[in-house]
C-alpha cells in the first residue's frame, strides 16, 4: 500500500481544512487508516483513526473539532478539521494498518499552518 497525502495549507485560527490521502491497492479497504501529526520540536502524535468496518476514534484535543472518514471505493482517507487552533499546526501524515499489527505504512505528509 503508497499513500499520499495533500489538502494542507495555512489557514486563520477558527478556520477549516480537508486533508486527503490517496492510497493505492485494494488491500487498503480492509487496513485501519489514521492520520498523525507532528509539530516542530515535537513527537508524533495520533490525531484519529477510522477501521475498515468505519469505527472511528479521535484523541482529546480533537475530538469534536475533527472528522476522519474514508471512502474505499475511491481508496481515500479524509480529515475534515474545523475550528483550527495555532496549536493544530503540524505536518500531517495518513498511515495505514493491517489488522493485527503496527501501522507500516505512511504518507508523506501535508503541511499545515495555523495563524492566530
Amino acid at each position: 500500500v503508497q499513500l499520499q497525502a495533500s489538502g494542507g495549507g495555512l489557514v486563520q485560527a477558527g478556520g477549516s481544512l480537508r486533508l486527503s490521502c490517496a492510497a493505492s491497492g485494494r488491500a487498503f479497504r480492509s487496513y485501519t487508516a489514521a492520520w498523525f501529526r507532528q509539530a516542530p520540536g515535537k513527537e508524533r502524535e495520533f490525531v484519529a483513526q477510522v477501521t475498515w468496518y468505519s469505527e472511528v476514534t479521535y484523541s482529546d484535543y480533537v475530538n469534536g473539532r475533527f472528522t476522519i472518514s474514508r471512502d474505499n471505493a475511491k481508496n481515500a482517507l479524509y480529515l475534515q478539521m474545523n475550528e483550527l487552533r495555532p496549536e493544530d499546526m503540524g505536518v500531517y501524515f495518513c498511515a495505514a494498518q493491517r489488522v493485527g499489527d503496527h501501522f507500516g505504512y505512511w504518507g508523506q505528509g501535508t503541511l499545515v499552518t495555523v495563524s492566530s
